[in-house]
């Protein structure tokens, strides 16, 4: 009995989300010099199958990138709905993005590559920077806010920010190249976030 066009677009969508998957973990490993056939190898799939779906492996990233910044932000969203004091709300943001490198690795690899890429689309750099904006910019509110309350430490706010910012992308880039991404091996947000603390 054949396939009724529901289920023939059930297994579409199935299949391009699968290619993209793939398409993500080869870029995360190889940037721009990633190719067709090693997406498609990635995928178990044909090469020829996979151009049904993407004409190019430039339209997967691009495709990846505007899909990564429909779902940016999702943690300062969360903390913004939550109620607290500024140094309890940044430690559950900076819990969340921890969370989130530690589970997605790959992702947040990926992202790495879009930015240091010199052979990437300057617009798809500049998605992936005003995406990390919206988080970047909820960090920096809340310090200045913990500041005020006396949470968080009186230096100055632009420098404990960077501070704080390098040490989770250091963590991320460490754990990946080590391949400690599990939970032992990561370390707490109340230890990352010492760092933030009055003498």
């Amino acid at each position: 009995m054949p396939k009724s066009e529901d289920e023939n677009q059930k297994i579409r969508n199935e299949q391009r989300t699968n290619i993209l998957r793939a398409a993500m973990s080869v870029f995360a490993q190889k940037g721009s010099a990633a190719t067709m056939a090693e997406i498609a190898a990635e995928a178990k799939i044909s090469q020829g199958l996979s151009y049904r779906y993407f004409p190019s492996k430039e339209a997967m990233l691009a495709t990846l990138v505007k899909e990564a910044a429909q779902s940016g932000g999702g943690p300062a969203a969360r903390v913004k709905k939550i109620q607290g004091t500024p140094g309890e709300r940044l430690a559950l943001l900076v819990s969340y993005i921890l969370n989130d490198r530690r589970e997605r690795p790959q992702y947040y690899q990926f992202l790495y590559q879009v930015l240091a890429d010199e052979t990437i689309k300057s617009d798809l750099k500049q998605t992936v920077r005003e995406n990390g904006r919206i988080i970047q910019d909820e960090i920096k509110q809340l310090i200045a806010q913990g500041q005020t309350s006396g949470e968080i430490a009186k230096d100055d706010p632009e420098q404990l920010f960077i501070a704080l910012v390098a040490c989770i992308d250091g963590l991320v880039k460490w754990a990946s190249w080590e391949g400690l991404n599990d939970k032992d091996n990561f370390p707490d947000a109340k230890i990352v976030l010492r760092m933030l603390k009055p003498d």
